[in-house]
């Protein structure tokens, strides 16, 4: 055999053997959503319904080995804080939570935050209690201003079968995934209006199927 079809040879089986290993590596999937919260704020002057939008791209894996580890990544797009709601001036808001449920069938390791901006002078934190995890920013984030929420990287552990899928928290104002204080400026000057707020509709963003 020649040198050169020695090489040939070489070639081919490299080729074929990182093709099998693409073959049986699970893909990330990748989609954009842009969720919308239903809000309601607790004014002196009575219950304030309003909304407000994020989007986002979130990744996670098709396909996880049973026990295996796999990664949902979500990274918020740039956004910004209304000027106005209802005729208010919204001088800022501050002490925002954004809950994020750990999904069923898997377990949390842990979780990473990177980037972000706009967010104020101290860094935005994540903790989880119980099955939820949750995202706070100290603020204070300027009415009219640019942010962008950080990336979150959850590191999971899948369970033995079914599906992991990645939502976020809420069904309703009594139960929130998103809330904050807003600071509007009113005929009685500045007034705080603690408000509370749910996707709605609430999409799942991944599915990974273990197996």
């Amino acid at each position: 055999m020649t040198s050169q079809s020695r090489g040939r040879r070489v070639a081919t089986a490299a080729a074929l053997t990182a093709a099998a290993a693409l073959a049986f590596t699970p893909q990330a999937l990748a989609a954009a959503f842009d969720v919308n919260f239903d809000c309601s704020g607790s004014s002196p002057v009575g219950e304030q319904q309003f909304s407000l939008q994020q989007g986002a791209d979130v990744t996670a894996p098709a396909t996880v080995a049973p026990g295996g580890a796999l990664d949902i990544v979500i990274d918020p797009a740039v956004n910004t804080v209304p000027a106005e709601v209802n005729g208010y001036t919204v001088k800022r808001i501050e002490g925002m939570d954004l809950k994020i449920p750990i999904p069923a069938n898997s377990t949390f390791v842990s979780a990473d935050l990177e980037g972000g901006s706009g967010l104020g002078p101290n860094p935005p934190t994540i903790s989880v209690e119980g099955n939820v995890a949750t995202l706070h920013l100290d603020g204070p984030l300027a009415g009219g201003s640019d942010f962008e929420l950080p990336t979150v990287i959850a590191h999971l552990t899948a369970g033995d079968s079914g599906t992991i899928e990645t939502k976020l928290h809420g069904t309703s104002h009594d139960d929130p995934g998103l809330t904050f204080t807003a600071v509007v400026s009113s005929i009685i000057g500045d007034t705080n209006v603690p408000s509370r707020c749910f996707p709605n509709p609430n999409p799942v963003l991944t599915t990974t199927t273990i197996g």
